[in-house]
């Protein structure tokens, strides 16, 4: 119970001002709430089975340009669907299908988490609690997973507060702000991993990424004010 316990608490500070709960807060002015619960927990899940049972042995593997890569261009995905969110054929599209929604919610947050400082967290706190044993397996994971959901939470009642206050127009600027954001920030982590931090090829590269971004975005913004 002890492992328990200091496992949740360390996950749950670990993850306080995470990007993956800022997310959260950006998701919460477009999905529906069932779908946010279901793709976050599927994927919080899934990433404390890597951390506990076989993280220590995949971070060997693992190539993290290409995950800091994939995060990057995921989020800005997200922040572009997050200007189209106002679309109501969209909309329709979503409710029909309402595997979408939930799957695009567990890619998001799946790699975002994955690799971050919370995961860490949770295979080095498998590497010191575990000790082959299982049913210190099952307490660390309990822990990491139940840390994860409540912090997230916290994320997550934010985000569904700002809806009820906030216009729908801003809540949509305020969620492509976000994961936009995020997406430069992967990009350059990305690009520092590949060319070296601090780099003038890294810069470069993060900035050109952007600008292609920022282009697209503009072309829908404007493409939409025409119709």
């Amino acid at each position: 119970m002890i492992i328990f316990l200091t496992v949740l608490i360390t996950i749950f500070v670990a993850e306080m001002g995470d990007k993956t709960q800022l997310l959260l807060v950006a998701m919460a002015g477009k999905y529906k709430i069932p779908h946010i619960l279901t793709g976050t927990w599927l994927a919080t899940v899934v990433l404390n089975i890597l951390a506990v049972g076989v993280g220590a042995a995949l971070s060997n593997y693992l190539d993290m340009r290409i995950i800091k890569l994939a995060a990057g261009l995921a989020f800005f995905w997200f922040a572009y669907a997050a200007l189209k969110s106002d679309d109501e054929e969209e909309e329709q599209k979503e409710m029909k299908h309402h595997l979408g929604p939930v799957f695009a919610i567990f890619v998001s947050f799946f790699i975002g988490e994955l690799g971050d400082k919370t995961q860490l967290s949770g295979i080095t706190l498998a590497a010191n609690y575990t000790n082959h044993s299982l049913i210190n397996a099952v307490y660390v994971f309990l822990g990491c997973t139940i840390g994860l959901i409540l912090a997230d939470l916290i994320g997550l009642i934010a985000g569904v507060v700002l809806r009820s206050k906030i216009p729908a127009g801003i809540l949509n600027i305020l969620s492509f702000l976000i994961f936009a954001a995020f997406g430069v920030l992967s990009v350059r982590e990305a690009a520092g991993l590949i060319f070296g931090a601090g780099s003038a090829a890294a810069l470069i590269v993060c900035i050109v990424i952007t600008a292609v971004f920022a282009i697209i975005c503009g072309i829908s913004v404007l493409s939409k004010r025409h119709q």
